[in-house]
C-alpha cells in the first residue's frame, strides 16, 4: 500500500511539474525527413537553434523521400522536409498537405572509382555518364528505396534510354550513407547528394566523377501534414517550424553549415 501511495504521489508531482512548465517547454513534432538531411549533419547543426528560439522539440523520422510522405499520408508526422518536387506537389494536390515551401538546394553528383574505368570524366551530360557505365557494365550502387536521390537516378536512366541490368546494378534499399558505404568496398558508382558526400568520411577510392549538369540540380521543400485529413497534427507547432526555416534566422542557419568550410544546403525561401 505505501508503495502505492509513493507511485501515486510520484506521479502527481510529475504531472504538477508538467503543468507548471510553458507550454512551449512541453512541445514537439515530429518531421519525416529525407536520410540526406540527417546524414549530412544539418539538422544536428539547426534543429538546437531553433528549439532555443521556441522551446519546440524537433524528432525526425529519417527515411527516403517516398517513404516519408507515405509517413505523412498515414498522419504519423506533422510536417515532411523532403526532395521530390513532383511527388511533394502530388501529396498536396491529394490533400495530404497544406502548401509546399521551398526551403533550399544543392546539387546530385556521381560518385565512382578514382581510375574511373567507365571514363564518366569525358561525360558531357549526366544522361552520357550514366550511359557510359552501362555500356562498360561497371558496377553501380543505388538507393533503391524510391527516395528522392532514386528518383532522380531513375530519371538519369530514362534520359540515357538505359534499364540497369542486375549484373551490375546494385540496389541496396538503404539510405545514402549505407549507398556510399556499399560503393566504397565494390567499389562502383553512385548517385548522391552532395551535402551527404561531403559529410561522408568512409570514402575508400571513391571521387566525384561527374557533376555540373543542370538536371542534377536537387530541390528541397517543406510542408504542414494536412490537419483537416489527420486532427491530432499538430499545425501549430508544425507551422511555427516552417515559418521559421523559411524566415530570415532559419534561412541563414542553413547557409552557415558547413563541413570543411564547404556551404552543403543552399537557402532558397522567397
Amino acid at each position: 500500500m505505501k508503495t502505492t501511495r509513493r507511485f501515486i504521489l510520484s506521479a502527481v508531482s510529475g504531472l504538477a511539474i508538467l503543468a507548471a512548465l510553458p507550454a512551449s517547454a512541453q512541445a514537439f513534432i515530429t518531421v519525416a525527413s529525407t536520410t540526406s538531411t540527417e546524414n549530412s549533419g544539418l539538422f544536428g547543426h539547426i534543429l538546437p537553434i531553433f528549439q532555443a528560439e521556441t522551446g519546440i522539440e524537433v524528432r525526425v523520422v529519417s527515411q527516403g523521400t517516398g517513404q516519408a510522405l507515405e509517413t505523412g499520408r498515414r498522419g504519423d508526422a506533422d510536417v515532411v522536409f523532403v526532395h521530390a518536387r513532383a511527388q511533394e506537389e502530388a501529396f498536396v494536390a491529394e490533400g495530404y498537405g497544406v502548401q509546399r515551401f521551398d526551403v533550399m538546394y544543392n546539387d546530385f553528383v556521381i560518385v565512382g572509382p578514382g581510375d574511373d574505368p567507365a571514363g564518366l570524366r569525358a561525360a558531357s551530360s549526366a544522361a552520357e555518364a550514366m550511359a557510359a557505365v552501362a555500356a562498360t557494365g561497371a558496377s553501380f550502387a543505388s538507393r533503391g528505396d524510391d527516395s528522392g536521390t532514386h528518383v532522380a537516378e531513375m530519371a538519369l536512366w530514362a534520359s540515357a534510354g538505359v534499364e540497369p541490368a542486375r549484373n551490375w546494378y546494385l540496389s541496396t534499399g538503404s539510405g545514402m550513407g549505407a549507398t556510399l558505404n556499399t560503393a566504397a568496398q565494390v567499389p562502383a558508382y553512385a548517385l548522391t547528394d552532395r551535402g551527404t558526400w561531403l559529410s561522408f568520411q568512409n570514402r575508400g577510392d571513391l571521387e566525384v566523377v561527374f557533376e555540373g549538369d543542370p538536371v542534377l540540380f536537387n530541390p528541397y521543400g517543406i510542408i504542414l501534414v494536412n490537419p483537416e485529413r489527420h486532427s491530432h497534427v499538430k499545425a501549430e507547432a508544425g507551422q511555427t517550424f516552417i515559418d521559421w526555416i523559411i524566415s530570415e534566422d532559419g534561412q541563414a542557419a542553413i547557409a552557415s553549415f558547413t563541413v570543411g568550410g564547404e556551404q552543403l544546403f543552399f537557402p532558397s525561401a522567397e
